[in-house]
C-alpha cells in the first residue's frame, strides 16, 4: 500500500512539473507571436483574486475544523465509547475527520456567497 502511495505521489508530482514547464512555453510562444491581447496572458490576477477571494479564511476553517475533528476522535477514544483503538483499519475516524473538513468548505463556501450578496 506504501508503495502505491509513494509511486502516485511521484507521478502526480512529475505532471504538475510538467504541465507547469509546457504552460510557460505555450505563453511565451503566444507573447512572442504578438497575440497577447486575444491570450488573456496579462491579466489572470483579477480572475484568480475574483475565484478565490478569501484563501486565510478558507484555509483557517478547514484547518480550524479538522483540528476539531481530530479532538472529538481522541476524546471519543479515551471516553471508550468506540474502540477502534485495536482495529486500525476502521474508517469511522477518517469518516469523522472527513466530515469536519468538508464542514470546514462549506462554511467557507455560504460565508462568501452571503459577502457576494451584500
Amino acid at each position: 500500500m506504501q508503495d502505491a502511495l509513494i509511486t502516485a505521489i511521484v507521478f502526480f508530482g512529475v505532471y504538475h512539473l510538467i504541465k507547469m514547464f509546457t504552460d510557460f512555453l505555450l505563453k511565451r510562444k503566444i507573447i512572442k507571436a504578438g497575440h497577447i491581447e486575444k491570450a488573456g496572458i496579462l491579466n489572470p490576477v483579477s480572475a484568480v483574486s475574483e475565484e478565490n477571494r478569501y484563501p486565510t479564511l478558507k484555509w483557517g476553517l478547514v484547518a480550524f475544523l479538522a483540528g476539531a475533528g481530530l479532538i472529538v476522535i481522541e476524546s471519543m477514544s479515551q471516553a471508550g465509547r468506540i474502540s477502534w483503538v485495536k482495529d486500525y483499519n476502521s474508517l469511522l475516524p477518517m469518516g469523522i475527520e472527513l466530515v469536519f473538513i468538508s464542514a470546514g468548505f462549506l462554511l467557507y463556501f455560504l460565508i462568501v456567497n452571503a459577502r457576494k450578496r451584500n
